[in-house]
C-alpha cells in the first residue's frame, strides 16, 4: 500500500482539530507585543496561555540585549556543531552560570528541551539497563523512552507505592552491568501538581537507581532563589540529574541538564541530538544569561507571580470552579463535558468576554472531562485577573449546564 494512501485513513485523536479547528482551537495566532495583552483574530484578549511566567520575554532591557547581541554576532553565529566548531567563551559561561543557578556542579547547554531530554535518555540508557517513569510524563520523557534500548516500565503517577514495586522488579533482574534510570517530573505541566521527589529521594536509601528530573515548570517559579522543584522540597542534592528548559519562565529557546561532571563529559560526546546539531546561535545564549541573570536579581518577579496565581485560584473556586490542588502557578480548572464543551468554553471566551485561555478533552484527559488551564505571569495585573473572574462567572450556565451540582463545585 502506497504510504501516503494509509496516512488518509490513519486514525489521530488531534486530526479533525488541525483540520476543521486550524487557526482557531489549534495553530492559534497571538499577534501583538508578547504578555499578557495580545490580539486574536483582530480582537484585543487578555491571554492566559503563554508560559511566560515571570514577563521576562516583554522586558524592554530584554529586548536591548537581544537587539544588540543580534547586530554583534548574527543569528548564523556559531557555524557548526559544539563538537566541531560551534564552541565560544560565552556558551562555557552560560553552562558555569546554570550550573550555580540549580546548585549543581556542572550543566551542559541543549539546543532543544524536547530533542534534548529525549536524547539525554537515549544515551544514558542502554540495552542493560531499567528506566522506570511517572505515568503523566511530559510527551518528551515518553519518547526518549522510545529511543532507549533498555526495558522500560511506567508506575500511577505519584504513586510511591507502585514506584517502589517497580524498584523491586527491577532491582531482581539486574545482571552486574545493569542499572536503573528513575525519572518523573518537578512539575507536570497539565495538572500543576509536584513530582513526589522527597519521597522518590527518599528510595535512594533502599534501591541503587538514579533519578532524572524534568523541571521546565519549575525553574524560576519555585524555590527560595527560582532554582525549582529539588530545592523548594529540600531535595535538590538528592537529583542526579536535574533538566531545565528556556521555553517557560526563561521565555527562549534552549534547555540544560545539570549534574556531576563525568555524567557531562559523558554526554558531551554521547547526545546525537547536540552533537550532530547546529549550536545554539550566539544571540540566544548571550540573552539567556541576562535573562538568568535577571531571574536571580529579581525575586519580585516571582513573588509576583504567585500574588497573581493565588488571586486568580482563589477567585476561581470562590465562583464554584473546581480548580485543581495545583502546587505551582500552573492553574487548572476541571469540569464534566465533551470536546464540543471545551471547545464552546473556549470560543465563548475569546468571542464574548476577550478572555483567552486553551482547553483540552479526550485523549489528553479522560473521557467525559475538560480541563481550562490557565497560565498565570507576574505582568497579569488585578484588572486582568477581574476581567477574567467576570468572565468565568458569565459562563458559568454553558459549562456546569448538565453538571450535577455536587460535581461542578467539588
Amino acid at each position: 500500500m502506497d504510504l501516503f494512501d494509509k496516512l488518509e485513513n490513519r486514525v489521530s485523536p488531534l486530526g479533525p482539530f488541525t483540520s476543521q479547528g486550524y487557526g482557531y482551537y489549534t495553530f492559534p495566532k497571538l499577534e501583538g507585543p508578547l504578555g499578557p495583552d495580545m490580539k486574536f483574530n483582530g480582537k484585543d484578549v487578555v491571554v492566559w496561555s503563554i508560559n511566560d511566567y515571570l514577563g521576562i520575554g516583554a522586558n524592554p532591557e530584554i529586548r536591548k540585549v537581544d537587539t544588540a547581541a543580534t547586530e554583534k554576532y548574527s543569528l548564523s553565529a556559531p557555524m557548526g556543531a559544539r563538537l566541531m566548531t560551534g564552541n565560544s567563551d560565552e556558551h562555557e559561561a552560560l553552562e558555569r552560570e546554570l550550573a550555580d543557578f540549580v546548585h549543581k556542579p556542572e550543566a551542559l547547554l541543549l539546543n532543544y528541551g524536547y530533542q534534548g531530554i529525549m536524547s539525554v535518555i537515549h544515551c544514558l540508557v542502554d540495552r542493560n539497563d531499567f528506566l522506570i517513569y511517572d505515568e503523566l510524563s511530559h510527551a518528551c520523557i515518553v519518547d526518549g523512552k522510545q529511543l532507549a534500548m533498555g526495558e522500560s516500565s511506567v508506575f500511577k503517577h505519584n504513586d510511591i507505592e507502585g514506584l517502589e514495586r517497580q524498584l523491586q522488579r527491577a532491582v531482581s533482574r539486574m545482571k552486574p552491568n545493569s542499572s536503573i534510570l528513575v525519572v518523573t517530573e518537578g512539575v507536570f505541566g497539565m495538572t500543576g501538581d509536584l513530582g513526589k521527589l522527597k519521597e522518590i529521594v527518599a528510595l535512594k536509601e533502599k534501591y541503587p537507581f538514579r533519578l532524572l528530573v524534568d523541571d521546565a515548570h519549575g525553574l524560576g517559579t519555585l524555590g527560595h532563589d527560582g532554582s525549582g522543584a529539588g530545592t523548594e522540597l529540600g531535595v535538590q542534592d538528592g537529583i542526579d540529574i536535574y533538566f531545565g528548559t528556556f521555553a517557560k519562565s526563561v521565555a527562549l529557546i534552549g534547555a540544560f541538564v545539570a549534574t556531576e561532571p563525568r555524567v557531562k563529559e559523558f554526554l558531551k560526546a554521547n547526545a546525537r541530538s547536540q552533537i550532530f546539531a547546529k549550536s545554539l546561535p550566539l544571540p540566544i545564549v548571550v540573552t539567556a544569561r541576562e535573562r538568568i541573570r535577571l531571574i536571580r536579581e529579581n525575586p519580585q518577579w516571582r513573588e509576583k507571580l504567585w500574588e497573581n496565581t493565588l488571586k486568580l485560584r482563589e477567585g476561581l473556586r470562590n465562583i464554584g470552579y473546581n480548580v485543581l490542588p495545583s502546587e505551582s502557578p500552573v492553574t487548572p480548572v476541571l469540569t464534566e463535558g465533551s470536546t464540543e464543551l471545551c471547545m464552546t468554553i473556549m470560543r465563548e471566551l475569546r468571542e464574548n468576554y476577550g478572555v483567552f485561555v486553551s482547553g483540552v478533552a479526550y485523549p489528553v484527559v479522560p473521557k467525559g472531562m475538560v480541563l481550562i488551564r490557565l497560565i498565570p505571569m507576574a505582568t497579569h495585573t488585578d484588572e486582568h485577573i477581574e476581567k477574567t473572574l467576570k468572565a468565568f462567572e458569565a459562563i458559568k450556565p454553558i459549562v456546569f449546564e448538565n453538571v450535577p451540582e455536587k460535581a461542578a463545585t467539588a
